[in-house]
């Protein structure tokens, strides 16, 4: 079916002219017409934006522009609710930013357009990307494909479900703590989350601006790099934004791990691991090693504290970056006798639960007299953490470990004990504290009920390639990657 097809072999298709980009549009349309209501991916999507797009498109495939030239030429692409797109609303799934229009399009975006692709369309997430399940947003909770009855992870929740539900063809969402590669896991994708400042985050929402990045998630590996060689590059509208050559990522893909030294983190044996995944990943461990990787044990000291030192710096950040939004100048507006009471009224009313509870806990490690002792502190961690990596990438060209400690969980599950919650994404957190690359890669299934589990592959700092080369590998040698959800 044309809907289930991957990026290369749906551009395969209209570059043959066997389809058209509005025939792929309308597979989509289609689809989330029959599905979502029992998946609930989408917040929103424009139609007629969207079909002058696909029909701009088909134009151009006709007077002879090629994928070579615009290699997203005609595919239909979505979009978490983080992420401006001009003239679409821009919502991050909260009440605060209600009636919110973006006027003007994030870097990404442009360089979504610019390849080609048919950009449209608003997916569900955590309220302002806090949050591992996407049961904190204010427009109810998105579902796994998978099994209904359990989340997609989060906070990108929307993106994955939309993309293993063949809603779209690919999406772009944000990972500050793992939001892109933990929900690609649950949900049997592949979610890449880059090196820090290889793309540019101008228009993204920020909730943690030294954490956030934007990724992709796809269907295979080969998609990811296409996406990843689009949305890379330097931009001067963001000063984080790295200035480095954007390589032919595809040209990793040479199915060889010869030679290759992996590691395998000793802090990451943890209790809480369930038995179905450690037999799963040691499964991959052993597939990797037949393809001629070499695994050695590696030791990240510090890897125990960083969901304690992530919970101070993002929430840090996050009280800091979501202070703008006080009812004054957009969005909701809750009014009051006087600027403060109109200030706290609205952001009472505008913010979900989850969001006010970390808003208060960074104000509080920001504050005079706790400072030094927490988020100072927490910053120090920081820095040990990311030279635990550099130390381990001395030894070894990448990490392997289990993306997410679990399969899918069931709606409501965790949702009490935020605390629980938060270990959802013990794997993940520590590659945003060191700024490097990680990406999930589907490595097989739960028995009863089946569920998807993540390979998660992380790499050194700009060291994407050889993480696509590793990832890419062990996807054509293993058949994971080919299953489709039962409602895609």
């Amino acid at each position: 079916m044309l809907r289930q097809l991957t990026i290369s072999e749906l551009t395969g298709r209209l570059g043959r002219r066997e389809c058209s980009a509005e025939e792929a549009l309308e597979a989509c349309f289609d689809q989330i017409a029959q599905v979502d209501g029992e998946v609930k991916a989408f917040l929103s999507y424009d139609v007629p934006d969207a079909l002058g797009q696909a029909r701009a498109a088909d134009q151009q495939l006709r007077s002879g522009v090629s994928h070579a030239e615009k290699p997203l030429l005609g595919v239909p692409v979505a979009l978490k609710d983080v992420l401006c797109h001009r003239g679409q609303p821009c919502g991050c799934s909260s009440r605060i930013l209600q009636g919110f229009i973006s006027p003007y399009d994030a870097t990404v975006v442009e360089r979504l357009k610019a390849a080609g692709a048919v950009v449209f369309g608003r997916l569900n997430m955590d309220e302002f990307a806090m949050g591992s399940s996407t049961e904190n947003s204010a427009f109810g909770a998105t579902l796994n494909p998978w099994d209904t009855t359990r989340i997609p992870g989060g906070s990108s929740g929307g993106c994955a479900a939309s993309v293993a539900a063949s809603e779209c063809f690919a999406s772009v969402g944000s990972d500050t703590g793992g939001s892109i590669r933990q929900p690609a896991a649950l949900c049997g994708l592949v979610g890449l989350k880059p090196t820090y400042g290889l793309v540019s985050r101008f228009g993204l929402v920020a909730f943690a601006s030294s954490l956030d990045q934007i990724g992709s998630f796809t269907k295979d590996v080969r998609d990811s790099t296409t996406l990843l060689s689009v949305l890379s590059g330097h931009d001067l509208k963001d000063s984080t934004s790295v200035p480095r050559p954007v390589p032919d990522y595809a040209r990793a893909l040479t199915g060889d791990l010869r030679g290759l030294r992996l590691g395998v983190v000793k802090e990451f044996n943890i209790g809480g691991l369930d038995p179905e995944v450690s037999t799963a990943i040691q499964a991959a461990y052993r597939q990797l090693e037949s393809l001629g990787a070499e695994l050695v044990e590696v030791s990240l000291p510090h890897s125990d504290f960083a969901a304690a030192t992530y919970y101070i710096i993002a929430p840090a950040e996050a009280s800091a970056n979501l202070a703008r939004f006080d009812g004054v100048r957009y969005g909701l507006r809750v009014a009051g006798p006087d600027p403060e009471a109109l200030n706290s009224r609205t952001r009472g009313a505008g913010f979900g639960p989850e969001v006010k509870r970390r808003v208060i806990l960074g104000t509080y490690v920001l504050s005079s007299g706790y400072y030094e002792a927490f988020y100072l502190r927490a910053q120090k961690v920081r820095t040990l953490i990311r030279q635990d990596f550099l130390k381990a990438f001395e030894q070894v060209e990448a990490i392997v470990s289990p993306t997410t400690p679990t399969a899918a969980f069931k709606l409501g599950e965790k949702s009490g004990d935020p605390l629980q919650m938060y270990l959802s994404d013990i794997f993940t957190i520590s590659c945003n504290l060191a700024g490097i690359c990680g990406l999930s890669v589907p490595c097989g299934f739960t028995r009863a009920p089946k569920l998807p589990i993540g390979l998660q592959i992380l790499g050194q700092p700009f060291g994407e390639e050889t993480m696509f080369r590793v990832a890419h590998a062990y996807e054509q040698s293993t058949p994971w990657f080919r299953e489709r959800a039962p409602l895609a």
